[in-house]
């Protein structure tokens, strides 16, 4: 992974919040580490002698984010918080919103409490494809000890106020200072350090040797394969009438695409879960899967099935549209759907990186992805809910 700091570029940033605008960026610049709102970052600072979290702000995008795209929180409250037994989602929100010091600010990330108990002036968090790649497997516990020796490592747990309890309680006689970081299963990696420089190097380094692993334990040689065709008029006007809207197509084929859609057992194959949890308010859990040219027989039994996966766990949710969000089509390659150009290549890019993390993964083993009932939490859970609505309301 290229390590994009430049002494240059980085003399033009002084204050503490503008080292974390320049480093945020650089973390968003790298695909490979965040897309499309993934990740958050923070630095601990003092505003008038108090101190201060300055943590990513919800709905803003790393590679863009600026000094306004940070919640400035009162750092003691947010440690107070990790203590607590339990609080529900709206009223970490609320407790958060009331410990800003700017309240025109945006809201503090989901996971502001556990930037917060971090000790380190810096804090950097991606979902590294590599790292994810190597952690969403059936050996993924043992590889991520090895790949990172010295880093703690967090079973999956839901992300925001259970995340930091947990790591609260687990680094309670952590010896943070000889840490080179933070995994958490199936989700992403936490670098830190007190220089920005140096915690965003501990990043750049760190997914290097994810990297690195990958390249020696899980190539993957891609035949030459001509895709078949496909009536995609058909499949748009279906998909359009189940989505209420017309909907906008995003066509794969390249290589991998072509590959990956060409398993003998395809729905095996391909309905193995998300790359990290976030990815399933974009994506839903898993894709329409075409293997005859009976669109709509196959987009009926797939709103069957969402329908029953949304009953074993639902509680007093509304459910969403069950139609898809994407197809894998038989030989074809792999088709998006969005209400707008925009939307369609979101879901697309997180596509594309999903695919080249569960060929890799199937050489170590087998790709595997958080648990069904986990999923569900996720694409459920209001605080991702209220995210994917103010994205679309900005776009």
């Amino acid at each position: 992974m290229k390590n994009l700091w430049t002494d240059e570029e980085a003399q033009k940033y002084k204050s503490d919040l503008e080292l974390r605008v320049f480093t945020s960026n650089l973390l968003g610049r790298s695909d490979e580490l965040v897309l499309h709102g993934g990740g958050n970052t923070s630095v601990k600072s003092k505003v008038d002698g108090e101190d201060i979290l300055y943590v990513k702000g919800s709905g803003w995008d790393l590679v863009s984010i600026e000094k306004e795209g940070f919640a400035p929180v009162k750092l003691d409250t947010l440690i107070e918080m990790a203590k607590l037994e339990s609080l529900s989602d709206s009223d970490m929100v609320s407790q958060q919103k009331a410990a800003m010091i700017d309240k025109s600010a945006p809201n503090p990330s989901v996971e502001a409490i556990l930037h917060a108990i971090i000790p380190f002036k810096f804090v950097d968090h991606t979902h590294a494809d590599a790292v994810v790649t190597i952690s969403n497997n059936k050996n993924g516990i043992e590889n991520i000890k090895k790949v990172f020796p010295n880093f703690l490592i967090i079973p999956y747990v839901m992300p925001g106020f259970i995340l930091a309890r947990t790591i609260y309680e687990m680094a309670k006689d952590y010896d943070w200072k000889n840490s080179d970081g933070i995994i958490l299963h199936n989700h992403g990696i936490f670098t830190f350090d007190d220089d920005a420089k140096k915690s965003y190097d501990k990043m750049i380094a760190a997914v290097s040797l994810a990297e690195k692993f990958l390249e020696d334990n899980a190539k993957v040689e891609i035949p030459n394969l001509q895709a078949k065709g496909f009536d995609l008029d058909e499949l748009k006007t279906i998909i359009s009438k189940e989505k209420g809207y017309e909907v906008v197509l995003k066509v794969n084929q390249n290589e991998e695409a072509i590959y990956y859609a060409s398993q003998s057992n395809l729905k095996d194959g391909v309905t193995k879960g998300v790359l990290t949890p976030e990815h399933i308010i974009r994506t839903k859990k898993i894709p329409l899967v075409l293997e005859n040219s009976d669109i709509q027989n196959a987009v009926d039994e797939y709103k069957k099935e969402y329908k029953a996966y949304f009953d074993r766990y639902a509680k007093d949710e509304i459910c969403l549209n069950p139609a898809p969000n994407y197809a894998v089509i038989k030989e074809f390659g792999v088709v998006c759907f969005g209400k707008d150009e925009k939307e369609a290549s979101i879901i697309n890019d997180i596509v594309s990186h999903t695919i080249s993390a569960v060929l890799k993964a199937e050489k170590l083993g087998g790709f595997v992805s958080i648990s069904e009932k986990d999923s569900f939490e996720m694409e459920y859970w209001e605080l991702e809910q209220a995210k994917l609505a103010k994205s679309a309301i900005t776009k």
